[in-house]
């Protein structure tokens, strides 16, 4: 199954936009590879806009001048990919990738390019050329809104299809292992999913599909989005703002509960580390998110095993940044959890997931018996001051032994009225991390917590 555990890895929008080269992909797999692969972060996204020669910071260029092979297909522009010259495509890129243990993927937007209808380039499918031309399946009003590059494609025409086939065929073979395809969602093109899965699975390579920006994406969408999708976004882009990582509490809580493998729904990448180099977005600039806000972004998505993408250029990511993306907790709620929203009052708002067992490494081995883990988290501009909370509240008994979901430091349950309990204080904006194992043996129980 592709993609059993939410999707990790690195995607260049936050940190280049339109205009990542490269050795800047290059230099962020590396990185990739050496401090976040051993925890499980393996793919490397290249996005939007790969294929022009001529690009700009601060979004999209008004006039699209991609490189395009024969059949109207965009290719890697070889000023900013070199190794592309020569029809080579992004073989040499993926290749090298591949080399250092990592998946490769890149962005798409839905349709055929404008450029191609232009010049009324054939178009091949995944068994040949078609006879028929880029204009022949060209809907110019089925437009994208907010992006130059493509039009329309018209799927009942008979190379419809065959657009997509060998637009996906040629991906396949460059060693593409994630695509991320714009545009589908909002508003929703179903057919174009259906067609862009169904080019997936006849190029005989296992490629994940991601599908974005999901603004006002509904839940009555979900049989078709897991039919068809790896992972669906379900917001439009979020930034280093506090009030973009308040606003997907409330998203994160009405998809959660539909997680299964195969099967993401997506609040999109996280803005930690250097960002705004070139991006859509801002100037040059390390996240603005604070710390603790950082540590409730992170813990937010993995509660809710949102896939964990990295925005902020790695070469330049604070070690502290490093350290929170391989949370070993976070990273097991995120690949075996089941997390849940249980309490939303005011600020105070609780998730919990019971994480399944991983291999033992003996008997006593905790991990084999599965555990709870709870995130504490607190949405006011002030810190919480103390917060009692009963054990029973958070899905447990008083004979359930709790211990340290960080750093340790251990925190005492508090016997007193309405049953045990556990008294913590959260940062503002941030998060406590509690972890309850079963009580192995048979004592009354200790409670401790990490806000980190």
């Amino acid at each position: 199954m592709i993609a059993s555990t939410p999707p990790r890895g690195w995607n260049s929008w936050d940190c280049f936009g339109t205009t990542v080269t490269e050795d800047e992909v290059l230099a962020n797999a590396e990185v990739l590879a050496r401090e976040l692969a051993p925890a499980g972060w393996d793919t490397v996204v290249v996005d939007i806009q790969w294929y022009e020669p001529v690009v700009q910071a601060g979004g999209y260029r008004s006039v699209s001048e991609p490189v395009l092979d024969a059949w109207g297909r965009q290719l890697p522009a070889p000023n900013r990919f070199p190794s592309a010259a020569d029809g080579a495509g992004f073989a040499p890129l993926a290749e090298r990738v591949h080399a250092l243990g990592l998946r490769f993927g890149v962005h798409l937007m839905r349709g055929v390019p404008r450029r191609a209808v232009e010049l009324d380039l054939p178009v091949v499918g995944a068994d040949g050329p078609t006879g028929s031309t880029a204009r022949d399946i060209a809907v110019p009003e089925d437009a994208c809104a907010w992006n130059p590059d493509n039009v329309g494609v018209d799927l009942d025409h008979p190379a419809g299809q065959a657009w997509y086939d060998g637009v996906v065929g040629q991906l396949a073979a460059w060693g593409v292992d994630y695509l991320k395809v714009d545009d589908l969602l909002f508003p929703f093109h179903e057919r174009d999913l259906a067609a862009v899965a169904l080019a997936i699975r006849r190029s005989g390579r296992d490629i994940a599909l991601s599908t974005s920006p999901g603004t006002r994406v509904s839940l009555a969408r979900l049989p078709v989005l897991r039919e068809h999708a790896t992972a669906w976004r379900v917001s439009d882009d979020l930034w280093d703002r506090w009030e973009d990582v308040h606003e997907q509490f409330q998203r994160a809580a009405r998809w959660a509960p539909h997680q299964q493998p195969g099967s993401w729904a997506d609040l999109d990448m996280l803005p930690l580390g250097r960002i705004g180099i070139r991006a859509e977005r801002g100037e040059d600039r390390q996240s603005r998110l604070t710390p603790d806000e950082q540590r409730t972004l992170v813990a937010l998505w993995c509660f809710a095993r949102s896939p964990l993408v990295l925005g902020g250029h790695l070469p330049d990511t604070p070690a502290d940044v490093l350290e929170l993306l391989r949370h070993p907790a976070l990273l097991a709620v995120h690949a075996r959890g089941d997390g849940r929203e249980l309490v939303r009052d005011d600020d105070l708002v609780v998730w919990a997931a019971d994480v399944a067992p991983e291999d033992a490494d003996g008997p006593d081995d905790a991990d084999a018996q599965g555990w709870r883990a709870v995130a504490v988290f607190w949405l006011g501009a002030e810190p919480s001051g103390p917060l009692r909370l009963l054990l029973a509240d958070l899905g447990t008994s008083g004979a359930t032994a709790v211990s340290d979901a960080g750093d340790g430091r251990p925190v005492a349950v508090d016997q007193g009225q309405g049953g045990p309990a556990v008294v913590v204080e959260v940062p503002a904006h941030g998060v406590v991390l509690l972890r309850l194992d079963p009580d192995l043996d048979g004592g009354a129980g200790q409670a401790s917590s990490a806000a980190s």
